[in-house]
């Protein structure tokens, strides 16, 4: 379906778009998709996933590594940096499998990777734990507060010394935690269990690249040391100075 067909979409359903050059597997994942129950458009290109997205927020993006017009990293960058796409989760579509290209993928605005080849059922597992993880909880408490920071969780905001942060969905899930159990220490594999979930198949140097993309959004209201590493033990938030 192109982008100018987008209106129609049963907003009732989970939507996916995928953004993919090569068109057998945009068909395979189209078919999959819609089999698992998912509404699902497709973008050839990095061009016609951005016509689709000016009209309408999917629900997840599945995106290829290697696109044939602007590339992947400007695309994912683009929409994180939208305060209205920022918060749609992303999963990355590579046939690089080495360490150094799935963290650039990662610190491009992904939010998690699948290695080709890969089979239908695992991308579609992967796809429900990511909008598990992503949707909102009614139960939780409205907001959370530790020194100049401050986190609502019905309105999914963060604020810093009175000014607007801007969050992607990952890291929004990983400051909630925090901030609900500050001074206390988390090792990797603890906060992939408590912010991830335990149905994720991610390495735990996945963690690293979050922190940091927190820190750095938290760096211009000068917050960014209140995400403290401890040695050999993992990551604590703390509004006294390390």
């Amino acid at each position: 379906m192109s982008p100018s067909e987008s209106k129609t979409v049963d907003m009732t359903k989970h939507t996916i778009l995928i953004v993919e050059d090569e068109e057998a597997i945009r068909q395979m994942l189209h078919f999959n998709l819609t089999r698992a129950g998912f509404k699902v458009f497709d973008a050839p290109t990095s061009t016609a996933a951005q016509e689709y997205l000016a009209q309408t927020k999917p629900s997840l993006m599945l995106v290829d590594w290697m696109l044939p017009d602007i590339s992947r990293l400007e695309l994912t960058r683009s929409i994180k940096m939208d305060p209205d796409l920022s918060s749609i989760p992303i999963i990355m579509l590579t046939a690089k499998s080495q360490e150094q290209d799935k963290i650039a993928g990662l610190d491009g605005g992904a939010d998690d990777y699948v290695t080709k080849p890969f089979s239908p059922r695992e991308l579609i597992s992967r796809i429900n734990a990511l909008l598990r993880r992503t949707a909102p909880k009614a139960q939780d408490e409205s907001v959370s507060t530790i020194g100049p920071i401050s986190v609502n969780s019905t309105s999914h905001r963060v604020t810093a010394r009175g000014e607007k942060v801007k969050l992607g969905p990952t890291e929004f899930r990983l400051l909630k935690h925090l901030i609900k159990h500050p001074e206390r220490v988390y090792s990797r594999s603890q906060l992939l269990d408590r912010v991830w979930g335990n149905d994720v198949y991610i390495e735990e140097r996945t963690v690293d690249v979050h922190v940091r993309r927190l820190r750095k959004a938290l760096t211009e209201s000068s917050c960014d040391h209140m995400i403290q590493t401890v040695r050999s033990a993992g990551y604590r938030l703390s509004n006294e100075q390390e």
